[in-house]
């Protein structure tokens, strides 16, 4: 739904019923305008922290900065579908993609922070340290209608309007020993009435958004070398979907992969990055994330996706956030992914259950 400022709605009334225009979404374009101005939003404790909370470990240990410079020894799984031109190829599992560059980290950062500022975005996030990057929320104003009131008066009343969703992105850079590996994660609000008589809006998480993702990161390609036309061809190749299941181990949710180590220990990280957990640290020698989780309010209604994850409606109570490991082992061509306590120990409380369950939906 496209949203007028309250004042502005009242004082264009007159000419929105005059006109009577019909809107036309330009939904195939991506347009963003930084939202760094507009009034903080009512978002969970966890949403607002990851910025300054998070810390990301390459490929090969526990995260530094000495680590991130020095890259790892180990090389990376073989992909079981690859596309490529050039040094840059696209890899897919399922609704999930990321780009693989053969180029070290210290030549693409540069790259990687101007594409986000080219495309509207400021970066809240500009860690090159940790290969961690983060746009702050921004509105696609490609999505606002293009009514006889916009095309009349053009960027007079742009700023009147808004299409009442916001998006944000974070990108990861990690090393590999032929190169790195991007990765680009979305994660989106939207406004919404929150009284009957829709006189009052409230914004709240919105599932991510896998094609946007695709998007960018065909566009990223571009702007690593890669033609308009074979950007597009890489993105749309499909590969097989590996599945993803829960099961019961020793009483133990655990969620089974059809995967080697290497690509579900990637496809995990890119996960919690989409679906909202507040990574703390992670060892990829021994296959684990530490993560922040806040349990759902159960006297509150769960607002879609993301109440499975955390706590909304702006409650002056809010609980401390617990602390988990999850932990990625690898036998072969499979895959577990398993939810330990802050100790170490297995858990299989509800919230084990909840994160399970939220990491097997996204990977299915």
């Amino acid at each position: 739904m496209t949203h007028l400022n309250t004042l502005s709605r009242i004082a264009l009334l007159s000419v929105v019923t005059a006109l009577a225009a019909c809107s036309v979404l330009e939904s195939d374009k991506i347009d963003y305008k930084s939202a760094g101005k507009a009034p903080s939003l009512d978002v969970p404790p966890d949403l607002t922290q990851l910025s300054r909370d998070n810390r990301y470990a390459i490929p090969g240990g526990p995260v530094s900065a000495n680590a991130y410079r020095a890259g790892i020894a180990n090389a990376p799984g073989l992909p079981t579908a690859v596309s490529a031109v050039g040094d840059v190829r696209m890899e897919r599992e399922g609704n999930q993609r990321w780009i693989v560059v053969k180029r070290p980290a210290e030549q693409l950062w540069e790259p990687v922070r101007d594409f986000w500022q080219e495309n509207g975005f400021l970066l809240t996030t500009d860690q090159r340290n940790l290969g961690i990057m983060e746009t702050d929320w921004a509105e696609n104003r490609a999505k606002l209608p293009q009514d006889i009131i916009r095309g009349t008066l053009g960027k007079l009343v742009d700023s009147v309007y808004s299409t009442g969703e916001l998006d944000r992105f974070r990108t990861r850079l990690e090393r590999t020993a032929n190169g790195t590996e991007i990765f680009i994660s979305h994660r989106g609000m939207e406004e919404v009435y929150n009284t009957s008589r829709k006189d009052q809006t409230i914004w709240q998480p919105r599932p991510s958004d896998p094609e946007l993702e695709a998007e960018f990161l065909r566009r990223l390609m571009v702007k690593l070398g890669v033609s308009q036309e074979q950007s597009k061809i890489l993105a749309a190749t499909q590969t097989s979907v590996r599945s993803a299941r829960i099961a019961n181990v020793n009483g133990q949710p655990i969620v089974q992969i059809d995967d080697n180590f290497e690509r579900a220990w990637r496809r995990v990280g890119l996960t919690l990055d989409r679906t909202g957990f507040t990574v703390e640290d992670r060892d990829r020698s021994a296959g684990t994330y530490f993560v922040r989780y806040v349990t759902p309010n159960a006297d509150k209604k769960e607002p879609g996706f993301f109440g499975k994850l955390f706590t909304f409606g702006g409650s002056s109570k809010t609980e401390a956030p617990l602390k988990f490991r999850i932990v990625v082992k690898g036998q072969g061509e499979t895959s577990t992914v398993a939810v330990l306590n802050e100790a170490g120990a297995p858990e299989s409380s509800e919230n084990a259950q909840r994160i399970v369950k939220v990491i097997a939906d996204d990977l299915k």
